[in-house]
């Protein structure tokens, strides 16, 4: 294992931090810096690793806050931007040629992106409450017993 310094070691929690696997990271590593690293020597500034568990608080404090900053600043990535993405769908149009179905499919796609037909949608149950579940271990009458308890604490 290569000793690391600490610019280093800050790079390389702060790439974990941001999802990036510890073999992109030990690529990275090789690119920026020189430093041919392990994968395995990666895992060790990961928290959330086992093999992570002995490290530093202040790199603990590193990957949370970096972490935390990716996380609420997903306008900087530009694949997460509707221009962006219709930008890149008109590219792909562009270059299908005469491939019909291609550019079927990119039409499409660009449709649902302006339209909004492409939503989140969450499974809930009557006014948003959560789905009733029901238990079959349970006795007929104790269940609708609990049922109609819970009905009435609604």
């Amino acid at each position: 294992m290569a000793a690391l310094k600490e610019p280093v070691k800050m790079f390389i929690v702060q790439s974990l931090a941001c999802f990036e696997t510890p073999q992109q990271v030990a690529d990275a590593v090789m690119q920026r810096y020189g430093i041919d690293i392990d994968r395995r020597q990666c895992e060790n500034y990961d928290p959330t690793k086992f093999a992570g568990r002995n490290l530093s608080k202040k790199l603990k404090d590193l990957f949370k806050s970096t972490r935390d900053d990716f996380r609420k600043n997903i306008e900087d990535i530009a694949i997460a931007n509707k221009a962006f993405r219709l930008m890149e769908l008109q590219k792909m149009y562009e270059d299908s040629g005469r491939n019909k179905r291609a550019k079927q499919n990119l039409l499409k796609q660009a449709f649902q992106e302006t339209d909004g037909r492409v939503t989140k949608q969450e499974i809930t149950g009557k006014d948003g409450k959560p789905i009733e579940t029901i238990n079959q271990n349970v006795p007929t009458e104790s269940y609708l017993e609990a049922r109609e308890q819970v009905l009435n604490d609604y």
